[in-house]
């Protein structure tokens, strides 16, 4: 962002100083050849008017002569014809005479006014000698351009320092403006992105930057306060609730197995049926609490291995789907890293394949998928078993959202929590031919490494 606002304000000012400084220098050199016109066109006329006192009122010389020698000591060269255009004086130069020369003394003699060309450097002008309509004679003169064309420099070049200096003020500005208003926040972006990774106490510095970016330093510390004590508090009620939670039931667990023991008939029926209930209980103040920690969870995204995670998970549950006579294999893979929590992936896994293969029946089959996606990597778990009808599969990713599931009903809410919670998508779709796919979609790895490794 520091670069961007930089190069905004840089490109905004070049702008500006081409539009102020072009215009001005073209204004300045426009009058500076005005005024270098004028100026040889009034020497022009000084030389014609003594001029004038020789060729019409026949009056020595002299004056036409001082007139030349001066013109001369300027610099310039000058030369005065009479009426029939014939060269009457002239400086020691020869620049005032020649074809270029007549040509302008042609329309001077004839009244008009000549459109003066320039030569080699040189800038003629041309001026009747008495009056316009009849003039006397005419007079040349051949100035050098190089005083001007030295002015005109001198404009572009003040124009050029004036602009590169207004340049340079204006990348020191920039830079200092946009490192004074991009350092916080690419600060605040790092704490929010390590706070949102699970490092709690993470507070950003409100000391630097506009008055508007320590403020909004100022709310997110507050904000992120809050979510501290928020999941430390539910963090600790989680604790309290699993203590206080299976102490009991696993002492009454405990008697209840001590009371059967010694049961007969009608009593050891009862007994075998609380036991069962007492089972289902733990089991399901299991589930609570993992879908309470899957909810809490914060976590420190770390490379994993896709496909080893996809078959070791499915090596670990087979035995599991031989002793109820289901196939479970996972099919061979694209080589994936995702970002996620460590031990995420093994526990979303777990609950997916639970599900799996208590849905379906014996001699049914559990396939696992692993390829890559866009940018992410999917996970597919595929069943054949009976499946769930729309209603079932929008309410699955709530606590007890399926009433018909035969376990606690809590696996697919572990699912969602985990997998939302480290980035990805869960959703369920039906299996082509009758069954339930479970589709993941993991974060892929983003560390500037291959993503994808196939063939290792």
């Amino acid at each position: 962002m520091t670069r961007r606002i930089a190069l905004t304000l840089l490109a905004l000012t070049t702008v500006l100083l081409v539009l102020a400084v072009v215009p001005l220098a073209v204004s300045v050199t426009a009058r500076e050849r005005v005024a270098f016109r004028d100026d040889q066109r009034a020497a022009t006329r000084t030389v014609a008017a003594a001029a004038e006192e020789y060729l019409s009122d026949h009056q020595p010389p002299d004056a036409m002569r001082r007139e030349l020698d001066a013109a001369a000591r300027a610099g310039d060269c000058a030369a005065v014809y009479d009426a029939s255009g014939r060269l009457v004086a002239r400086t020691s130069c020869t620049a005032a005479q020649g074809d270029e020369a007549r040509e302008l003394v042609k329309p001077v003699l004839a009244g008009h006014e000549p459109e003066p060309p320039e030569n080699e450097g040189r800038l003629l002008a041309a001026e009747p000698a008495g009056e316009v309509r009849q003039p006397a004679g005419a007079v040349v003169l051949a100035r050098s351009a190089a005083p001007l064309d030295a002015r005109i420099a001198a404009v572009w070049g003040w124009s050029a320092a004036i602009g590169g200096a207004g340049l340079a003020a204006s990348v020191l500005l920039s830079v200092r403006l946009a490192r004074w208003v991009g350092r916080p926040l690419s600060a605040l972006d790092a704490t929010a992105r390590r706070l949102g990774e699970g490092t709690l106490d993470e507070r950003a510095a409100i000391d630097a930057g506009p008055p508007e970016v320590r403020r909004l330093a100022a709310t997110f510390n507050t904000m992120a306060a809050r979510t501290e004590a928020l999941v430390h508090g539910h963090r600790a009620v989680i604790a309290d609730v699993s203590h206080q939670l299976r102490t009991p039931l696993a002492a009454l667990r405990l008697r209840l197995d001590l009371l059967a023991a010694g049961a007969e008939g009608d009593d050891a029926a009862e007994l075998a049926a609380a036991q069962e209930e007492i089972a289902r209980l733990s089991r399901l103040v299991d589930g609570l609490l993992a879908v309470a920690r899957a909810e809490q969870a914060t976590p420190r995204p770390v490379s994993v291995r896709v496909d080893e995670a996809v078959r070791e998970r499915v090596v670990a549950w087979v035995p599991v789907a031989e002793e109820r006579n289901v196939l479970l294999v996972a099919s061979p893979g694209d080589a994936l890293h995702a970002s996620m929590g460590a031990g995420h992936l093994e526990q979303v896994l777990d609950n997916l394949l639970a599900n799996a293969l208590e849905a379906v029946p014996a001699g049914g089959r559990v396939t696992v998928e692993c390829r890559a996606a866009e940018a992410s990597a999917r996970v597919c778990v595929i069943d054949n078993g009976p499946g769930m009808d729309a209603d079932a599969k929008a309410a699955a990713f709530r606590r007890f959202g399926n009433p018909q599931a035969r376990g606690s009903g809590l696996g697919l809410a572990i699912v969602h929590r985990l997998v939302t919670a480290n980035g990805g998508t869960a959703r369920l779709a039906d299996t082509p031919g009758g069954g339930l796919t479970v589709v993941l979609e993991l974060p892929l790895r983003q560390d500037g490494s291959a993503d994808r490794d196939r063939g290792r």
